[in-house]
């Protein structure tokens, strides 16, 4: 099972172009499964793939000011699916997740919840990345505009601490 961390950047400078070459320096040096754009080319998450964090931290370290590596866990996609397709997203949620979930109450209750989308067929989940040490989770949305991502977040429960519109540079 191959490990994942991500990794969040600061693109220098935070423009199309700069964000553009960025995510062409992360794959040039990872192994990057994909990266999503802010759409004020603010911030790049960056998923990538490799042996344990520290080498992930040696392969980027030059590129811009990054987070630390977390590892995380793909969650409501399949990794080879994403690989393939390297999907877009149009927003991000950030979900600071409370000390009391773990692992496993994360992931049934992201089970049991997941099927109320359906009641807000405007809106599509495409995928999370958890973050195995719980800090927060990032998940991924197609949908018409921010406030329909709220709602869908309303129908299973689950706040948003952070909204991000993302722009179709991703990798």
């Amino acid at each position: 099972m191959p490990t994942l961390f991500l990794v969040e950047f600061t693109p220098t400078p935070a423009t199309a172009d700069g964000s553009r070459q960025l995510i062409e320096d992360i794959g040039s040096a990872t192994t990057l499964i994909e990266a999503q754009v802010t759409a004020d080319n603010v911030r790049v998450f960056a998923i990538v793939e490799a042996d344990d964090a520290a080498s992930v931290e040696r392969q980027l370290s030059d590129l811009a000011p990054a987070s630390a590596p977390a590892e995380v866990r793909l969650v409501g996609a399949d990794l080879a699916d994403v690989k393939a397709a390297r999907p877009e997203a149009g927003y991000l949620v950030e979900w600071d997740i409370p000390s009391h979930i773990d692992m496993d109450t994360y992931l049934t209750r992201k089970a049991e919840k997941t099927p109320l989308y359906a009641n807000i067929p405007e809106v599509s989940f495409l995928r999370t990345y958890v973050r195995e040490d719980m800090g927060k989770c990032l998940c991924f949305y197609d949908a018409p505009d921010a406030a329909a991502v709220v709602r869908a977040r309303e129908i299973v429960s689950t706040p948003v601490n952070r909204l991000h519109a993302l722009k179709g540079l991703g990798a």
